[in-house]
């Protein structure tokens, strides 16, 4: 990967569609320009928060191909590959790196359910298929299993397996893996409103939900932690703590792209099984941006 170490913030981007359900392309680049203004460091298509699972491979390509195009090669782009079956995680991890992309993104095996062996032969397929990074992502809350800190040290033996999201929220486990890894390996975090704590103790960074919203707020926080500077990156994480809350208040994206709606930057669209936000939630979300000053006037 012609990009150092993972370091800081990276945002795991919204699809937007149109309203007829049609990925809005101009929109998405729209977006990437204004993540690369407020000075991210790198861009993540296609996961979670992206809807990638209900993504068409020819939508997929066309998604990932657009924020290469225009992220220009001044951020590392790390697009979204995963799935509970390892032959199509690698035909993804093979068309994000025909689109450009720099790594791939790649969750734990979902319902599955591997052993330890399991997740280790998952990752070593897709990194033996491609000539990018690969970074493992763990997230039991919705893969109903964990990758253990012994496993996930074990793949990062791998040679282009570069770093790991750990959205456990095991601190044990995140310390483990920041004591043990070997060197140039990054450890991510995948959850918000943690990350100042988990800077604290060693982590290189995020990636992140809440920097689709606030991404020059976000990535000054992080920034500022990375540099010691704990009291700044603390009045943020606090000025910030409601938002990155409420943004789980319904099943991710749901919350993060009802907000970007109301601040005027996409469309409220969703795909099926995701739906709008229940009423009474999308009025907690509006006072939350309003208290912020981030509603569109």
């Amino acid at each position: 990967m012609k990009f150092s170490q993972l370091k800081g913030v990276g945002t795991a981007l919204v699809t937007p569609f149109a309203r007829d359900s049609s990925i809005a392309i101009p929109t998405m680049k729209a977006l990437v320009r204004r993540q690369i203004e407020a000075g991210v460091d790198m861009l993540i298509p296609c996961g979670t928060t992206g809807e990638a699972v209900t993504l068409m491979d020819d939508e997929y390509q066309r998604l990932v191909s657009a924020v290469v195009d225009e992220a220009n090669g001044t951020v590392p782009v790390i697009a979204g590959a995963g799935s509970n079956s390892t032959a199509t995680a690698v035909r993804n991890a093979r068309m994000a790196e025909e689109c450009g992309a720099d790594a791939v993104l790649v969750v734990g095996p979902y319902y599955n359910k591997p052993s330890p062996e399991g997740y280790y032969q998952h990752y070593l397929s897709v990194a033996r298929s491609v000539n990018i990074g690969v970074v493992v992502y763990n997230v039991p809350g919705r893969t109903a299993g964990n990758i253990d800190a012994s496993t996930q040290l074990r793949i990062a033996q791998i040679d282009n397996v570069i770093a790991t999201k750990e959205a456990s929220g095991n601190f044990s486990q995140i310390m483990q893996l920041i004591h043990r890894r070997p060197k140039g390996f990054s450890i991510l975090s995948g959850d918000d409103n943690l990350v100042l704590a988990q800077l604290a103790v060693g982590m290189d960074g995020v990636i992140s939900v809440v920097a689709n919203e606030v991404p020059k707020a976000f990535a000054n926080m992080v920034h500022s932690a990375l540099a010691g500077q704990w009291a700044e990156a603390r009045d943020i994480h606090y000025r910030l703590l409601k938002l990155m809350e409420i943004n789980f208040v319904e099943s991710n994206p749901i919350p993060v792209k009802t907000a970007m709606a109301m601040m005027g930057l996409i469309s409220d669209e969703f795909r099926l099984p995701l739906v709008r936000m229940q009423e009474s939630n999308a009025v907690l979300l509006r006072e939350v941006l309003s208290e912020m000053g981030l509603l569109e006037t």
